[in-house]
């Protein structure tokens, strides 16, 4: 189907739905696959947003129990989010893509030449995980100070690890570049930006909502399906928000580009299922390696929060189940939804990813396949201990 055809058919369409209502014409297909899966899962909602280039709301419906409004925990979809708040600050010039845990920090030894761009690009050598990334009553700084003596797994720059020390260290270049704390940066750089109610807050343990001095970066943050769609159509316009830019253009250039694409895979989801995908500047990137300037964008989390952006397509969407219990794949996850582990250890869960097929928008990954779900990848959610 050519895109031109496409978008004058889009053109039709009912800006949204609601749960129950009759389905916009032309995406009764897409209804049908997202009812199915939804029907095949255990779970007690689902809900599915899909908007075009301009932000136009081109299908939205609910699933069983479930709202575009209602706060939950997002996962690994705010990697995203922080790596924009950071990218505010690169534009602003109170950091660079540059910058070292030595100069901003004073870090020591082989860990001091670590740049921002390798936290962001999860190619610091950090060891990917530690337990301070989970310590509620404590500061950021704190964390940062520990991870700090860590042994180095790699030289920075040569191995890819998908974790969440790298982006606490960001954050932590990011308190001292500021004088603020993580979610004060949030709430002025991002959160203020687009208008996104003053409940969205990063958490150390997210689904109880508790702990803001020393907050998961990789994997703490509450959001609504509507308020990360405001996040979505930033990235889509490329630091253009609804007529104002807020970080240039380069710099999504840089978020959607490999920086070190000579680097060891180690730790990565994508691999585990056989799909060759990197990871840019905190986010997926869905082209060939070397990915460069990739149109195709994406943060699953393993709580099945999955937003992406697909430029190609001409369209950014965003699906999420309501519990996370019944979209555990795998011997692990169905332990870990049956009874959720107590400590610091993370858990491998599934999160929603699909194989590709043909669709209704001209890209690899199209948007029947995403919306069908569940094809299991292991993206680590680190998980607060039951109290």
């Amino acid at each position: 189907m050519h895109r031109k055809y496409i978008f004058a058919t889009l053109a039709l369409f009912v800006a949204a739905t609601v749960n129950g209502a009759p389905i916009p014409q032309g995406f009764e297909s897409i209804d049908r696959t997202t009812r199915a899966a939804f029907d095949q899962q255990r779970i007690s909602g689902m809900g599915l947003s899909i908007f075009d280039s301009r932000g136009n709301k081109l299908f939205e419906q609910m699933y069983g129990d479930f709202s575009a409004d209602r706060r939950i925990p997002i996962a690994s979809a705010s990697k995203w989010v922080a790596g924009l708040t950071i990218l505010r600050l690169v534009n602003a010039g109170k950091l660079s893509l540059d910058s070292t845990t030595g100069q901003v920090l004073g870090w020591k030894g082989p860990q001091a030449a670590i740049t921002l761009e390798q936290l962001l690009s999860f190619t610091s050598g950090l060891p990917p995980r530690d337990a301070c990334t989970l310590r509620p009553g404590i500061l950021t700084a704190d964390c940062v100070a520990t991870l700090s003596k860590l042994k180095l797994v790699a030289p920075p720059g040569t191995r890819f690890d998908y974790g969440n020390t790298h982006l606490h260290v960001a954050a932590g270049l990011a308190e001292v570049a500021t004088g603020k704390s993580w979610n004060e940066i949030f709430g002025t750089e991002l959160r203020a930006q687009l208008g996104i109610g003053a409940e969205a807050v990063f958490y150390t343990w997210p689904r109880k909502s508790e702990g803001t001095t020393n907050p998961l970066i990789a994997a703490g943050m509450r959001m609504t399906m509507n308020e990360y769609a405001k996040v979505l159509e930033l990235v889509y316009h490329r630091g253009v928000y609804r007529g104002q830019r807020l970080i240039n253009d380069a710099l999504f250039t840089a978020q959607a580009t490999e920086s070190y694409p000579k680097a060891v895979i180690g730790d990565s989801p994508m691999q585990r299922v056989g799909l060759a995908y990197h990871y840019g500047l905190a986010n997926w990137l869905e082209c060939p390696p070397p990915a460069v300037d990739c149109p195709v964008q994406t943060s699953p989390g393993a709580f099945g929060f999955t937003p992406w952006v697909d430029r190609a397509g001409g369209y950014y969407a965003i699906r999420r189940p309501a519990h996370w219990r019944g979209e555990v794949l795998g011997a692990a996850g169905r332990a870990a939804a049956a009874d959720d582990p107590p400590g610091d250890a993370p858990v491998e869960l599934a999160a929603a990813r699909i194989a590709d097929v043909s669709g209704m928008f001209p890209r690899q990954m199209h948007l029947h396949q995403r919306v069908e779900c569940f094809r299991p990848i292991g993206f680590t959610a680190e998980l607060e201990p039951k109290v």
